[in-house]
């Protein structure tokens, strides 16, 4: 590992940002300090805020480890700087990593190459709310566009409910998306590389997979890998490469979908930027294929001596 580790030179990690994911973001980060330091890359960790041009200038990085999340880091703003400055980064480029992290757009651009969505619609002061919620079957599940760890997400399946979850969610963004409400089982699905990691089925305690599920409860369940079996595991890894492919994303990131009452996979969003802490997702799959943490971090730089991101571990 050492020529490898040589070959990344100097190493900035860009954590925390100003968005409504900071707190995420900084553990994330301070996981992946611990890795890189751990396998001994000269890495320097840079909170992210005003003047960040300068920092990565006066530094003399060779690369960029982003463990940004949410607008600002993970929409393409801090990728455009990047290119700009002829860094190599981890993750996606400007615009996969903007049509990623806006759903709305995402899930147009899903629906118009035929991959499987659930029915939309955007909210605003003039939505006709019964109208709305008939349209998308009597339940809606309500989210910013552009924002992540279910930041914002509140359930409705009343018109009441429905403008009272607009009006709450348009303080995160304003655009704001209402998704036809599935009943079936939850999934996501890394990708590292070109290479897939295993699927992980999520069964959450409360209503939905909310902010608290995801890094406050215990009482979340992860199966990794799902109780599949093996032709429907290689039906949503296949979909979850198509999902990634379609929107351009490169590096490694993570397809969250989400069965219908029917049984079909329905794509709900891909994150360019998944979080790395202790209850992440994507560092549990790579755990199921003998991949460790400090592996892993590893793989997603070495990313970044590929022209976009093709190297697996």
């Amino acid at each position: 590992m050492s020529g490898l580790v040589a070959q990344f030179g100097r190493v900035a990690l860009l954590y925390g940002g100003q968005s409504a994911e900071r707190e995420v973001s900084l553990k994330s980060g301070a996981a992946v300090l611990a890795a890189l330091r751990g396998e001994g890359v000269d890495v320097t960790p840079i909170d992210c805020g005003r003047g960040l041009a300068g920092s990565l200038t006066a530094g003399g990085f060779d690369r960029v480890f982003i463990a940004l999340h949410g607008p600002g880091g993970e929409d393409g703003a801090v990728q455009g700087l990047l290119d700009w400055l002829g860094l190599p980064y981890t993750g996606s480029g400007v615009l996969a990593s903007a049509l990623a992290m806006d759903k709305v757009r995402c899930k147009q651009l899903w629906r118009g190459v035929g991959l499987p969505t659930a029915n939309f619609a955007t909210l605003s002061a003039t939505t006709h709310w019964a109208e709305t919620l008939a349209y998308l079957g009597g339940a809606a599940m309500v989210k910013p566009a552009c924002e992540g760890s279910s930041i914002g997400m509140a359930r409705a399946t009343t018109a009441e409910q429905l403008e009272q979850a607009w009006r709450a969610a348009s303080h995160y963004d304003t655009e704001v998306l209402a998704e036809q409400l599935l009943s079936g089982a939850e999934y996501t699905v890394a990708v590292v590389g070109r290479r897939v990691l295993p699927a992980i089925q999520i069964e959450v305690a409360g209503a939905f997979y909310d902010y608290s599920a995801k890094y406050l409860s215990d009482q979340t369940r992860y199966h990794c890998p799902a109780p599949i079996s093996a032709e429907r595991e290689q039906q949503f890894r296949a979909l979850a490469l198509a999902a990634f492919d379609a929107v351009g994303c490169s590096g490694w990131g993570r397809v969250d979908l989400m069965c219908d009452e029917s049984g079909a996979a329905q794509l709900l969003e891909v994150n360019t930027v998944p979080g790395m802490t202790d209850h992440s997702l994507v560092p549990m799959a790579a755990k199921a294929e003998g991949i460790d943490f400090a592996q892993l971090v590893m793989a997603i730089l070495a990313t970044t001596l590929s022209e976009r991101g093709e190297v697996a571990p």
